[in-house]
């Protein structure tokens, strides 16, 4: 911001008229820049149809990474227990991304609104923007690490001067959000899924065999390709990483045009395909990837075969005689396919800084500054080589990203709709929130202390491989017991009601009292400190209030 805020007084000690108006930057002013990353996204802003937000959503999925992880696990695993594991992982991750797809199209808010509202409290909820934050700036880095490896075997470029350039070839594209976001997804969608099939249809009518073969294929499993209980949970562990995506399918769906009797069934399509539904694609490539790293396993070894870029390369090979042209076209492939997802790592990171932030030292600067210090850490992550420690990196993250979305699904399936402890509706703004909510955040703590203590072996071998299946039982359990508990209680320090009325056409517009600016009615309340009209982002930057609006809570 600008403008110095006043100095610590006495609640109410200014009159209204004293009290200095806030003033936001211009990166804060302009919708095209800041893209409502601390607000409900306002109607008037949402203009994509159902099917170009689920384009834009989908598009991020182009990720290689799933050929990495698919890798890994055969390699280390075989045949049987890799398919296992990523199909175990693809229903719980398909499972618990439906009432999060939808309750943040439904109320146009991101994972970090949407968790504030879900059990976790207004300051409670800083827990889980650090978790999503972390997972945006750890798949950046793998991602980017995918990318530098295409780049060097290419160019010959040093790895560290390409990891530097793969980060920031990024930042430029994230800067206007989901305006230009939705279009570089659309227009670059079908020509990614053509270079995709290409490889894996190539081998199927140059060498069909190889299908047949990969059934059979052990890699460094001490049991072979057989079928053994613990490796399927060591590999679901894996693979359960990417539950969290959900969050980056979340920050484009909340752009969903509100859903009507005309376009229900388009409404409905479009939030399960581009919600949950990102994780069929992501599936089929992970198995994808266990097929390739099969295929050139005899031929590279272990240490190459999990690099998208030797597995893409030799799949273009076969269609494709020419070596230099065979590489041209899988590094283009890998480029092409690690600048959609990057550029959804970065947007999803920049907003969840931005949460985190705003609410610890109650300033925002806008989205864009926060664009830059996830870049800037996933670089680091990069230039550290994360890649070579990819497993166990992505299965302790397992633990603590499932605990949390684990208490989220519970709260939106069992604590509202069932027990009726939790409002029927998400609540985001501070005005109206507790500062810790224990359903949700002390759910989180628990199964993550308990699932990563199980991940490192202090409860035994089956509760090592299964740690994540652990966190998510204890956070899907103890969620609703501590509503019981708790009677409620925690969710709701004031009401608002009036604020969550639903309505077609535009919304009117209320001015801000602190600001000046007009919002729509759900992104405002009102402050007996400012004696007005708040919007929710000067709320939320509000330090000298004391939280009076709250007193008797």
């Amino acid at each position: 911001m600008l403008e110095k805020e006043a100095t610590p007084v006495a609640v109410n000690a200014l009159s209204t008229a004293d009290k200095p108006k806030r003033r936001f930057n211009l990166l804060v002013n302009n919708p095209v820049l800041e893209d409502y990353s601390l607000r409900y996204a306002p109607r008037s802003f949402r203009k994509w149809g159902t099917l170009a937000v689920a384009s834009a959503a989908l598009g991020g999925i182009a990720y290689l990474a799933d050929f990495a992880i698919g890798a890994d696990i055969i390699i280390a695993h075989g045949f049987s227990n890799a398919v296992a594991a990523i199909l175990l992982a693809a229903v719980v991750i398909f499972l618990t991304g439906i009432p999060i797809a939808y309750y943040s199209a439904r109320y146009n808010i991101d994972m970090d609104l949407l968790t504030r509202g879900a059990g976790f409290g207004y300051l409670g909820s800083t827990l889980t923007s650090l978790i999503y934050a972390s997972f945006t700036f750890i798949f950046f880095a793998l991602e980017g690490s995918i990318m530098a490896q295409a780049l060097h075997l290419y160019t010959g470029l040093p790895l560290p001067w390409a990891y530097l350039v793969c980060a920031l070839l990024i930042i430029p594209l994230v800067v206007f959000g989901m305006t230009l976001l939705a279009k570089l997804q659309t227009w670059t969608q079908p020509l990614w899924l053509v270079l995709y099939v290409l490889p894996f249809l190539a081998i199927l009518w140059k060498d069909p065999g190889a299908f047949a073969a990969w059934t059979h294929f052990g890699g460094l499993s001490p049991t072979g390709a057989s079928l053994v209980p613990l490796a399927v949970g060591a590999g679901a562990g894996v693979a359960l990483s990417l539950i969290a995506q959900i969050g980056e399918q979340a920050d484009y769906l909340r752009f969903m045009p509100d859903k009507t009797r005309e376009n229900s069934g388009r409404w409905w399509l479009a939030v399960l395909s581009a919600g949950p539904g990102w994780v069929i694609l992501g599936a089929l490539k992970q198995l994808a990837g266990a097929f390739l790293a099969f295929y050139i396993f005899a031929e590279v070894g272990a240490q190459l075969a999990d690099q998208p870029i030797q597995q893409l390369l030799k799949g273009f090979s076969v269609l494709i005689p020419n070596p230099w042209l065979a590489l041209t076209v899988a590094t283009f492939f890998v480029l092409l396919s690690q600048v959609k997802i990057n550029v959804t790592n970065a947007y999803s990171g920049s907003l969840s800084w931005s949460n985190f932030f705003s609410r610890i030292l109650h300033r925002h600067p806008g989205r864009v500054v926060w664009l830059f210090l996830n870049v800037g850490i996933a670089l680091l992550l990069m230039e550290l080589n994360m890649f070579a420690f990819l497993n166990t990196i992505l299965g302790f993250y397992s633990n603590v990203a499932i605990a949390w979305i684990g208490a989220v699904v519970a709260d939106l399936v069992i604590n509202k709709p069932l027990l009726k402890l939790s409002p029927p509706y998400i609540e985001f703004k501070r005005a109206h929130l507790y500062t810790i909510n224990p359903v949700g955040f002390g759910a989180t703590l628990v199964a993550s202390v308990l699932s990563v203590l199980a991940f490192f072996g202090l409860f035994g071998p089956v509760a090592q491989a299964f740690s994540p299946f652990l966190a998510l039982a204890i956070a899907f359990v103890l969620s609703p017991l501590l509503a019981v508990l708790t009677r409620g209680k925690y969710y709701i320090a004031r009401e608002n009601t009036a604020a969550h009325a639903s309505s077609e056409g535009e919304l009117p517009l209320l001015p801000c009292s602190v600001c000046s600016d007009a919002y729509e009615a759900p992104d405002t309340t009102f402050c007996p400190y400012h004696e007005g009209t708040i919007c929710s982002l000067c709320c939320t930057l509000e330090k000298d209030c004391h939280d009076l609006c709250k007193a008797t809570a």
